[in-house]
Order: structure tokens, then sequence, then C-alpha cells
């Protein structure tokens, strides 16, 4: 005696079926047909499933490397003053009392050209405390050349990003010019203001951006090329990151004048280009899966169409209307089931390996996916979500259920005198 319901022992029958040899090799043949389309409607469904969760799993693999190392160089919160704050030190304590404040360093941010012979390049010039920066960034962590603590207050040394030290063909010990917008008025008229620097450390961060515009120097020397008495703003590390936004609201009353803002909306546009992104990505490649859905009802509608003299005994045997849809229903049940388990194992085995799949299949057609030049990072990241998984799981599921209605609908209408009457 089978420990399953007949509907299901029925339905399973239906959808493994394997031609055998045997006097009947027509009926074998077209079990065999039949198992195959609905191993095809099963793959179907597989290859969706999968494919979405890659997808899914390398955008926000690819959102969080990239945010990661922004964040590496940036700040969660940066307080900004359009004159420059005098005297910074109380600011520093008053904005500390922030329970998610764990760090904070003065700061100055500008925009500069720095020149080398004949190449000129736009910067974004930073001024930085050697001795608090590790407080609230990466960068003195990001060192590939030199050290954070060669900034020194009056001796205008500079830190620039690999890409840019590598567009200027510079070394260290090399003098730099950098010029600033703010100019000198004399009677010859308005001259730019600039300063040789001497370049002493290199950093890479990993983020192609921040690399090829990144000059970094100690805030007193940038302040005396501006012409500030002191920091333009501060910068702050919380203790997570996502409360960043909160943060800067509540510093915004609690400092008057100051302009706050946070990391989100520094990246704002960024950010929202990547959620839209992985929204259409959601839904173009559902419907893939749907696509797999209504093949998963033709292969449905082939089964009860070949099966109605089986269906015609079963109802002279007693079997109801009710019991001739669960069965149809099972069958739909199980490739739906099978399928999408089959695709989120596949999923899940392609995005926890891409980091070595990519490479290979690099390798093999000597291409690169993500140029340094132009993404953000040159590698695929992977970030698998127990969420996305389990939403793409159900999706898939639930469509499959929704496609196995109609034909086992259609079962359960077959009327046995007319089924039997050619048989």
């Amino acid at each position: 005696m089978s420990i399953w319901p007949i509907e299901l022992e029925i339905a399973w029958r239906y959808t493994s079926a394997r031609r055998k040899a045997g006097k009947n090799k027509e009926t074998g043949s077209k079990d065999g047909f039949l198992s195959f389309i609905s191993s095809v409607s099963m793959l179907g469904i597989a290859l969706g499933v999968a494919a979405l969760i890659v997808v899914l799993s390398v955008m926000n693999g690819f959102q969080k490397e990239v945010r990661d190392r922004m964040l590496s160089v940036l700040s969660h919160v940066e307080v900004h003053s359009p004159s420059g704050l005098g005297d910074w030190q109380p600011l520093i304590a008053k904005v500390e009392q922030n329970s998610h404040v764990k760090g904070s360093a003065p700061m100055i941010m500008s925009q500069a050209l720095i020149t080398r012979g004949d190449v000129m390049r736009g910067v974004a010039l930073r001024g930085i405390d050697p001795e608090f920066e590790g407080n609230v960034s990466d960068i003195p962590k990001h060192f590939i050349q030199g050290k954070v603590a060669g900034l020194k207050p009056g001796e205008f040394g500079l830190a620039l990003g690999a890409e840019l030290a590598g567009i200027l063909g510079v070394q260290l010990g090399d003098r730099i010019t950098i010029m600033v917008p703010e100019g000198d008025i004399n009677p010859a008229g308005v001259t730019p203001r600039m300063r040789a620097f001497k370049l002493i450390g290199i950093i890479d961060s990993g983020h192609y951006e921040f690399d090829s515009t990144l000059a970094v120097v100690h805030w007193r020397d940038a302040a005396a090329l501006l012409r500030l008495d002191g920091p333009s703003g501060l910068r702050l590390k919380l203790d997570d990151m996502q409360v960043a936004a909160q943060v800067a609201d509540e510093l915004s009353l609690k400092l008057p004048g100051l302009w706050v803002k946070d990391w989100t909306r520094q990246n704002k546009n960024w950010f929202a280009a990547v959620q839209t992104e992985k929204r259409m990505m959601f839904i173009i490649l559902t419907l893939i899966i749907a696509v797999a859905a209504f093949n998963l009802v033709s292969t449905l509608v082939m089964t009860v169409t070949d099966k109605q003299g089986d269906i015609a005994i079963l109802r002279t045997m007693g079997a109801s209307a009710g019991m001739i849809q669960r069965i149809f229903f099972a069958q739909g049940f199980m490739i739906g089931a099978l399928g999408t388990l089959g695709g989120i194992a596949l999923g899940l085995l392609i995005s926890l390996n891409i980091d070595v799949i990519v490479p290979v299949i690099e390798a093999i057609f000597r291409v690169q996916f993500l140029p340094r030049d132009i993404y953000f990072i040159s590698r695929l990241p992977s970030d698998v979500r127990s969420g996305d998984v389990l939403t793409v799981g159900l999706m898939a599921f639930g469509l499959s259920l929704l496609a196995t209605l109609y034909p086992s609908w259609r079962a359960a209408k077959i009327q046995p005198a007319h089924a039997l009457r050619y048989e």
C-alpha cells in the first residue's frame, strides 16, 4: 500500500513516466514524450529562478561593495560651515554628545587644479588631520606608499590617489603644484593662488573615482592655501551607517547655521539609480519565470488531452470530479516545486561561487566584464540575501500553482461517456 494519497501517486506516475519496452510501444512513446515536456517545464522554471537569484545577488553585491568602498574614503556624516570653523574643538565635543557618533575629525574640502609638467587635472582637495583621520575613514590604511603621518603642518606634504599619480607620472619626493579657485588681487589683476607640494604618499582605495581625483594634504596647509582661519567642517563616523540620515537631522536642529549632510544624500542619485535598476531587472527576469509557467499550462493541457481515457475510467470507478482536479493540480505542484527548488539550488551555487566562475570565463574568452576605468570596481561581487531568495522562490512557486488551475479544471469537466466513445 502506498503511503501517498492516490492523487499524488497518479500525478507522480504522469510526471515521471518513461517509455518502457513492452507490447504497447505507442503508449510508452506518448508517456515518454509527456515526461519530456514536463522536464522541460521544470527546467524552464529552474533556469528562471536561478537567473533571478544570481542577478539580484550580483546587484546587491555591487551596491554593497561600492558603498563600502565609498565609505572607506567618505564619512557617514559631514558638518560644514560656509565661512569655516574658527574654534572647532568645542563643536567636536558638542556633536559627540550624540550616542551614535563614535569618531570625529576636522577637514577642509575644496576643488583645485593640480599640475605636473604639461599635465593638468582637476582634483578634490581634502585637508585632514592625520591624528584623527583614522577615527572617521580608512584613508590611513589605504596608503600603499608612504604613511599618513608624513602629512605634517607647515611642510606642505601631499598624498595622491594611485590612478591620479599614474596619470601625472609622479613618484614620492616629486614636487607638484596645486592651484585653488580663490585668487589674489594685485595691480596686474587677479592671479590664481598656487603652492608647490611634495608628494609623500600614494593612496589606493580600490574605488576608481576617488583614486583618480583625490589629493590629500594636512588641513592646516589647506587652510593656509585657501586663507581660512580653521577647518571648513567636521567628519563624523557612526556606530551604524543606516542611522546616518536620522543623526544628520538631529544635528541640523542642534547646530543652526551649519550645513549637515549624510552619506546617503551625498550619493543619492547613484543609490537611487541602482535601486531602480534592481527593480527593473527583477521585473524583466520575472517574465522568464512567467513564460515557464505558461509553458507548464501547455504541458498540463497536453497531459489532460492524452489521458482522457484514464480520466474516464477513473470516473466510472467512482472517482469524483474533485479527485480528478486534484490529480492534475498535484502534477503541476510537483513540477513547480521541483523546478523552484532546483532553481534555488543552482542560483545559490552560482552566486556563492561567482568570484571563481567569472575569472575563469574572463580567462577563457579573454574579456573583462568590469574595466576599472569605466566601473567603480573591477571584480564581480555577490551578496546573497535570504529575503530575495525567499521572494523569488515563493513567486515562482505561486505562478506555477496558478498555471495548474485551468488544466485541472478542464480535466474535471471531462465526461466519461464522451471520452470512452472512441476507446
